[in-house]
């Protein structure tokens, strides 16, 4: 079995190097700054093995659940949305009492229990589903939409429930369907590096599995302390490792998924070449569990990177950052794993509510660079290069490099820890767009201008890499009239760069309508056809992810 138990990243070795303006007392670990040297001298200190890492284990837990808990009753998605309720079935003690016979003991019904399960980690929707069910196998998922098609009952597939465009919750009284008990590993190839698991397995529990035989999962998330890898490829999540290994459209070599009928489709191939035929993994992956519900995934993981560096970095401008990124691939290359951005409102907040230091003077914007690699002095080497090259013309201004794999965690929780600080700022519109890198800022500037004094924070951050933009505004509490100055201006201004309203974030409950700016009517409709194929009476996550008209 395969468990989110959080694993501390607190130890205190690690050879760091640093400019040596920086005030000791920045960090709140006393053996922070056991070696320094300055980046200017490129010194390199011997560099131990590593793997890439975001927020540990209890960040990434705090992250989805404490911060949510003390905040006031989240408003109905049905109240606060313009949404009705399609003619589903209602659930009955018949139903219940069917259930039972299918999953004895793990049919849940205390309200109390069904909260957590009914509110998005936002707290921006609510549904009031009376039941969830806990399947432990493929063959029980089967039984209960084989029974739930019969009866014209909706039904909500849910993973971690850490989803942010409320997509993983009902909208109103649809039954629930925990994958959280699915969670065994079923094999692992050591030669082909090919994994087997089940959808309910946690994201941070099978990199440790993996890493324990020197591989990698080609996904790194900041919920991945409570996502899963259903939920991760039923959203086609992207993550920090994108830039290195790409997307699960490439790394997931087969699924078994459960029809809407109860059909068992078994693709679980673990062959990296089939060219038999349509590919119908592929119709699932970001399909956000409308088509199908995923109960088991094979995937090809990458060998354990042997050297690991992140180097954190201040630019004084976004026409530097650009000339910054130009660089670092034009000098890295092969090795270049990571290239995250965020602005400095993102640092204020992150100082402001999670008390995190910025290592590097104040800056107008912030780069986190990893590499990885299989050859410590080579990979020293072209960082060192780079780093002498930004840093002698000038594109960037201050700069700390991490080779040890618990500072460098360090250094990712600042990037990582984003969401997080924005939540605790006021209520966040959130918004995962992707632009040409030219133009990715733009949007941030334009919208900040927009709106004025009516937010708190206008922000920018993402995945310069990939041309992946997350914008967010903060303020005091929802406003429609906020909501509809930004909507769908922020759309809008995004198709006129030919750019995506969904990057990686998937399209939920509160994007589906948005789904126009970014694909053409015959590929709209498309989708609405393979939905009435699939799920003919529409019972799969309804309400979801295909606008309300064609």
């Amino acid at each position: 079995m395969v468990s989110s138990k959080p694993v501390s990243a607190k130890a205190e070795a690690m050879v760091l190097c640093r400019v040596p303006r920086w005030s000791v007392g920045l960090w709140a670990s006393p053996g922070w700054w056991r070696t320094t040297c300055t980046l200017r001298a490129l010194v390199r200190p011997k560099r131990g093995p590593g793997c890439p890492g975001g927020a540990s284990g209890p960040l990434a837990c705090s992250m989805f659940s404490k911060v949510s808990s003390c905040t006031p009753e989240v408003m109905l998605t049905q109240e606060r949305y313009p949404v009705q309720r399609l003619p589903f079935s209602v659930v009955s003690e018949e139903d219940l009492a069917a259930f039972e016979r299918i999953v004895p003991g793990r049919v849940v019904t205390d309200p109390e229990e069904l909260e957590v399960s009914n509110v998005d980690w936002l707290r921006t929707a609510r549904g009031c589903s009376k039941v969830l069910l806990r399947p432990r196998t493929s063959e029980e998922v089967s039984r209960i939409l084989r029974y739930c098609h019969e009866r014209n009952l909706a039904v909500n597939p849910q993973g971690g429930n850490t989803g942010l465009v409320g997509g993983s919750v009902p909208v109103f009284d649809e039954i629930i369907l925990s994958t959280a008990l699915m969670n065994q590993v079923t094999s692992f190839n050591t030669v082909s590096g090919i994994l087997t698991c089940q959808a309910g397995c946690v994201l941070e529990g099978l990199s440790r599995y993996v890493q324990e035989r020197d591989f990698v999962m080609p996904l790194d998330l900041g919920a991945k302390g409570s996502c899963h890898i259903g939920g991760n490829v039923a959203t086609n999540a992207g993550g920090l490792r994108f830039l290195r290994y790409g997307s699960l459209h490439g790394t997931v070599l087969g699924l078994e998924v459960v029809l809407a009928d109860g059909t068992v489709l078994d693709c679980l191939t673990s062959l990296r070449k089939d060219n038999t035929g349509y590919d119908l993994k592929q119709l699932f992956i970001g399909s956000e569990g409308t088509l199908g519900v995923i109960t088991a995934v094979s995937i090809l993981c990458p060998p354990r990177p042997k050297a690991v560096n992140v180097a954190f970095l201040g630019c004084p401008g976004f026409a530097e950052v650009l000339q910054t990124f130009s660089t670092c691939r034009g000098m890295l290359g092969e090795i270049l794993s990571a290239f995250e951005f965020m602005d400095a409102e993102c640092m204020q907040l992150v100082q402001q509510h999670l008390h995190l230091a910025s290592p590097v003077q104040e800056s107008a914007f912030y780069l986190l660079v990893e590499t990885s690699g299989s050859s410590t002095g080579h990979d020293a080497e072209k960082l060192g290069c780079f780093l002498e090259q930004v840093l002698g013309s000038g594109l960037v201004t201050d700069g700390t490099v991490a080779t040890d794999e618990s500072k460098a965690q360090a250094l990712w929780a600042l990037r990582e820890r984003i969401t997080e600080a924005l939540s605790r700022d006021g209520y966040v519109y959130k918004y995962d767009v992707s632009l040409p890198v030219e133009r990715l800022y733009d949007l941030v500037t334009d919208l900040r201008a927009r709106l004025g004094s009516q937010a708190r924070h206008v922000v920018g951050y993402g995945h310069l890499g990939d041309g992946n933009l997350h914008l967010n505004v903060t303020v005091d509490a929802f406003s429609a009239a906020l909501l509809d100055t930004m909507e769908p201006y922020v759309y809008a201004w995004t198709a006129g760069q030919r750019g995506s309203v969904s990057a990686e974030h998937g399209l939920g409950f509160r994007k589906r309508d948005a789904l126009r700016y970014s694909k053409p009517p015959p590929a709209v409709q498309l989708m609405q056809q393979l939905k009435a194929l699939l799920d003919p009476k529409g019972i799969l996550n309804p309400y979801k992810l295909l606008p309300t008209q064609a």
